[in-house]
C-alpha cells in the first residue's frame, strides 16, 4: 500500500519500517507495559473506567508544526468538557489511537502530543491480521497501556449495527468514486474502506462501552476523499452524536 496523497488519517505501511524509531521514542517510553485486551469482558471493565479522546486527522502530509496543532486540540477539548462533563467527574481520559506508525508530522505526532499536554495514557486498535498484516506491526506504542483488535470492537457492537456500518461505508464509498469519476480521478483504494471501518468502528465501539466519547479533528477543511471524511457515517447511523465531536476551529 501506499500513503494516501489526499488523507487526513494515515494508512500504515511497511514503509514505516524505515523511520529512525529510536530518535522518535524515548527508550524508557518503549518499554511502557501493555495489557492486551483479549475479551469483551476484559474490555468492558477495563474501559468503563476512562472517558475516550478519538483524534482525526491527516497523516504525515500534514506539515505543520505538530506542536502548534496539539496545542489547540488540548485547549478545544478542554473548553468543550467544560461545558460537557461534571465538574465533580474525574473519570480519567485515554486517548485512543488507530494503528498510525511512528511519524514526525501529523497524527501520530499529535495524538502523542495531546496524551502528554492531558497527561493522558493511550489505547490502541489495530485491523487483524488477515486485512492488513503490518497494521500492528507498525503501529506506534510510546505511552499506549491497553491494546486490542478491530474484530473484537467489531463483537461489542454485534452483528446488526456492524451490517449498518458496513453498508453506509460501501455506500459512502461508491458515491465518492462517482464523483472521482466526474473529476477524471482513480477510484478510491480498496484499503479506505478497511480504514474507514476502522474509524468509524472504534468511536461506536467506544462510546458503547464507556460513559461518553469526544472525537477532535486537526482539520476544519476535511478533504472529500480522506478516510476522515467518513466521519458523518456514525452520525448517520445514530452511533455518533453532533456534541460528541469538536471542530478544530471551536472556541
Amino acid at each position: 500500500t501506499e500513503y494516501l496523497r489526499q488523507q487526513q488519517h494515515t494508512i500504515p505501511t511497511s514503509d514505516a519500517a524505515t523511520l529512525n524509531k529510536s530518535s522518535l521514542i524515548k527508550p524508557a517510553q518503549q518499554m511502557t507495559p501493555i495489557k492486551c485486551l483479549s475479551t469483551l469482558a476484559l474490555l468492558r471493565s477495563t474501559l468503563t473506567q476512562y472517558h475516550p479522546l478519538i483524534i482525526e486527522g491527516m497523516g504525515q502530509n500534514d506539515t505543520r508544526d505538530p506542536k502548534t496543532v496539539s496545542q489547540k486540540i488540548t485547549s478545544n477539548v478542554r473548553q468543550h468538557w467544560s461545558k460537557t462533563r461534571n465538574v465533580n467527574d474525574e473519570t480519567p481520559v485515554i486517548v485512543v489511537i488507530q494503528g498510525d506508525p511512528i511519524a514526525p508530522h501529523g497524527i501520530s505526532a499529535i495524538t502523542r502530543l495531546v496524551a502528554e499536554e492531558l497527561g493522558a495514557s493511550r489505547a490502541l486498535v489495530y485491523l487483524d491480521e488477515d486485512i492488513d498484516p503490518d497494521h500492528s506491526l507498525n503501529a506506534d506504542r510510546e505511552n499506549v497501556v491497553y491494546e486490542m483488535r478491530y474484530s473484537q470492537l467489531m463483537s461489542v457492537l454485534g452483528e446488526d449495527v456492524m451490517m449498518r456500518m458496513t453498508r453506509a461505508i460501501d455506500a459512502r464509498m461508491n458515491k465518492k468514486n462517482e464523483r472521482r469519476k466526474e473529476l477524471v480521478m482513480e477510484p478510491l483504494k480498496s484499503y479506505y474502506r478497511d480504514f474507514a471501518l476502522l474509524q468509524e468502528v472504534t468511536k461506536a465501539a467506544f462510546k458503547s462501552l464507556c460513559d461518553g466519547i469526544t472525537v477532535a479533528h486537526t482539520y476544519d477543511d476535511i478533504s472529500e476523499f480522506s478516510v476522515t471524511s467518513f466521519y458523518d457515517v456514525g452520525l448517520e447511523i445514530g452511533m455518533v452524536d453532533e456534541y460528541d465531536i469538536v471542530s478544530f476551529k471551536a472556541e
